[in-house]
């Protein structure tokens, strides 16, 4: 059984390097402290700012001689702490409303329809420009915002899955058993749709750190000198031409794990899929 489950994975490429890019990722986020040769923040010296990629500094320094290779691999750990835990937010509230539209229907589907429509038509970048407006900048509400934004796709893939899921006959069985609405929401439905609830999660995640890199741009996210990826660009846009390192190296950073994590959940889905498992 395992050898099978095995090969399936191995026969996916985008999966198998969507899995290794994200490990890699996490791996550089959990060890920072061992793996940065400097400390992001303390060990800057303006004797070597600006200084391009080289042996002591592979990715060179910044305009005040802190390590970029060190600044990359602790931004990774902002990174992936504000998209996993806003998109765990977002999953959250997702699940449950779209929960209770599909299982409950009537004036609950209207309402909760309702408000996952007007989230859809809102761009997630201007909806959490707006929450920061309100809140200001700042890692915690950098997360308050994320997590409030990204919940209407988790919504509707659970609704149309729990109506999809409602006439298959274990929970014809479990209602005939006298379950209540509830238990059966929460213990027969929901672990059969987990796969597609984890497919659109990983894609969040991606999402949410674009947006957490695009909010740092603009300088209401994470604040210096916490090291963030959108923030080294931030500040490193008026030294583009200039020293082109300093933003050269965050930004693939980010487009490496934001491919990875979409890497994942595209060869995730692939794998979830009994259609493209058959061919």
């Amino acid at each position: 059984m395992k050898d099978t489950i095995y090969k399936k994975i191995l026969r996916r490429k985008n999966l198998v390097v969507g899995i290794i890019i994200t490990l890699a990722v996490v791996f550089m986020a959990i060890f920072a402290p061992l793996m940065s040769p400097y400390h992001p923040i303390d060990d800057a010296d303006l004797m070597v700012s600006d200084q391009p990629p080289s042996i002591e500094f592979l990715f060179g320094t910044d305009e005040q001689g802190r390590d970029i290779l060190s600044r990359v691999i602790y931004g990774a750990r902002v990174s992936l702490s504000i998209g996993l835990l806003s998109q765990a937010m977002n999953t959250v509230i997702g699940v449950v409303l779209g929960l209770l539209a599909g299982f409950m229907g009537k004036w609950w589907d209207d309402i909760i329809m309702g408000l996952t429509n007007i989230m859809l038509s809102i761009p997630s970048l201007v909806f959490a420009l707006a929450i920061m407006a309100l809140l200001g900048p700042g890692l915690i509400n950098v997360f308050l915002a994320l997590g409030f934004t990204n919940w209407a796709y988790t919504c509707r893939i659970t609704r149309s899955q729990v109506l999809s899921s409602q006439e298959l006959n274990f929970v014809k069985a479990a209602q005939a058993l006298g379950y209540g609405k509830i238990r059966i929401m929460f213990t027969q439905i929901l672990p059969n749709i987990v796969g597609p609830i984890l497919v659109i999660g990983t894609l969040g995640v991606a999402g949410a750190i674009l947006i957490e890199a695009g909010l740092s741009f603009l300088g209401l996210g994470t604040q210096p000198p916490t090291p963030s990826w959108g923030g080294m660009l931030a500040t490193a846009r008026e030294q583009l031409f200039t020293s082109p390192w300093i933003s050269i190296f965050p930004g693939l950073a980010i487009f490496i794990t934001v491919l990875g994590l979409n890497l994942l959940g595209d060869g995730w889905r692939d794998y979830m899929d009994p259609r493209i498992s058959r061919q």
